[in-house]
């Protein structure tokens, strides 16, 4: 008798599990036998970071409606889909961003420009101009006959009018009472269910005009403010006073809290950069955001705490990396202007600005992210492909690629002037230091230039 060894395998190992699965492959992961191995991998790496270069188109549409410039927006709460926005001819405009329509559109809430907008619940929402008035809206009554023969709502009534005795510039909403804060020559609270600022919370010694303010999304007694003098602000509305305040090289535009870090909060600056600060440490800010190459106007953090969006005077929209100080991702279009406001979806996958034109304009947080529905397969590729570029990114060829953006002729020859700039101010710091006593003239860190004083 001879005995004959014989191959078996097993036809399950070698078939798809589940109709549509891939078909399984075999390999033999010994190195020596894969020569070739790393720079196929290489060479998949730098296709997938062009691939997403090529299919980077971030703009999606633009929501019309204002004749002027779009100065300030929010979300709805607990809504994906729902946001607003003011203007500078006074019309307020509800959008349903999915269907590109409009909700509600008062044309003359206010006379002269809207300078805030917010929430008060997922029915009212609260609005403030130069006409010295806060106002009350439904966002749920329609329209009657009358309106919508005229093809317009510009007949809507406020629900409640409150009166103030100069130009507000921001409003915010307390989280879970009925109470708001608005910003002008001072921050007042004040309760909707009456006519008057119930409480005036100033500083000692402040004289500035506060351009806004912004209630602490975890600890709601918790206000900020920025103001014309270069101050950042934190009051607490329990005591009805200012707690700390700071002084800092050049004035603020904007300001938001992170959603995830209570703490931490973010600042659009008119040095051209943006700072995060700790509140808990304010002598220095935490990081430096450089990119921008005018004014930041507005800034607005991502639900998901990683990453926010900031909008500036060189026409350009730019989203960060939290933690990234360097490199953001670069939006922009020919006909877009100055971006005076920005603002991020829900789910955190889309980004509105709103600019000097009068146009809302929607765009995708990831530029590359295809829209629609993605079959398991595709997200395996997708996230194969992200792996990929993560592990070579430090290839020279490949992180050219990924970092490479397109930017408009003004705003790249505005960067290369800032940097001759920079570099020669660098330079004459350092001539000045090494003809200077020995030391006398100690080199100060760049975070430690921001703030000049902090009050307490």
């Amino acid at each position: 008798m001879v005995k004959i060894s014989v191959l078996q395998h097993a036809p399950s190992r070698h078939l798809p599990a589940r109709p549509g699965d891939p078909t399984p492959t075999s390999r033999n992961l010994d190195p020596l036998m894969h020569p070739f191995a790393r720079s196929r991998e290489r060479m998949r790496a730098l296709n997938a970071a062009k691939m997403e270069r090529m299919f980077a188109k971030p703009f999606i549409a633009a929501l019309e409606g204002h004749v002027d410039a779009v100065e300030t927006m929010t979300r709805k709460p607990e809504t994906l889909n729902v946001v607003a926005s003011g203007s500078w001819d006074g019309g307020l405009i509800v959008h349903d961003v999915s269907q590109r329509s409009q909700l509600l559109h008062v044309e003359q809430a206010h006379k002269g420009k809207i300078t805030g907008i917010c929430f008060a619940d997922a029915d009212r929402m609260l609005s403030c101009g130069v006409d010295r008035n806060v106002k009350l809206w439904d966002t749920r009554s329609q329209p009657d006959t009358a309106e919508l023969e005229a093809g317009s709502s510009s007949g809507r009534k406020p629900l409640s009018v409150y009166s103030g005795k100069t130009a507000f510039n921001s409003i915010d909403h307390h989280r879970s009472e009925p109470l708001f804060a608005t910003a002008s020559s001072l921050v007042q609270i004040w309760d909707e269910t009456k006519s008057a600022a119930i409480s005036n919370l100033t500083f000692p010694t402040s004289t500035e005009t506060i351009s806004a303010v912004r209630f602490n999304l975890s600890e709601s007694s918790v206000l900020a403010s920025i103001g014309s003098d270069r101050t950042f602000t934190l009051y607490d509305i329990r005591t009805g006073k200012a707690e700390r305040r700071i002084v800092m090289q050049m004035r603020s535009n904007s300001l938001a809290w992170s959603p995830t870090f209570p703490t931490s909060v973010l600042l659009a600056s008119e040095d051209h950069n943006l700072y995060t600060f700790d509140i808990r440490s304010l002598n220095t800010p935490t990081q430096i955001y450089k990119a921008h190459v005018a004014a930041v106007m507005a800034c607005d953090w991502s639900p998901t705490g990683t990453e926010f969006v900031s909008g500036g005077w060189d026409r350009t929209v730019r989203i960060w990396k939290e933690g990234v100080g360097t490199a953001p991702e670069v939006y922009h279009t020919k006909r877009m202007q100055r971006v005076t406001s920005t603002l991020y979806t829900a789910d955190a996958r889309f980004v509105l600005s709103g600019s000097d034109d009068g146009n809302v304009r929607v765009w995708k947080a990831r530029a590359s992210d295809k829209l629609g529905v993605i079959t398991a397969r595709e997200r395996a590729a997708i996230e194969y492909r992200d792996t990929l570029k993560d592990k070579w990114k430090m290839d020279a060829q490949i992180g050219k690629v990924s970092r490479s953006r397109h930017i408009p002729k003004p705003v790249h020859k505005a960067a290369q002037l800032k940097r001759t700039m920079l570099e020669a101010q660098r330079v004459k710091e350092e001539r000045r230091r090494k003809h200077t006593r020995a030391g006398e003239s100690k080199p100060r860190a760049e975070r430690k230039k921001v703030v000049i004083a902090e009050q307490s």
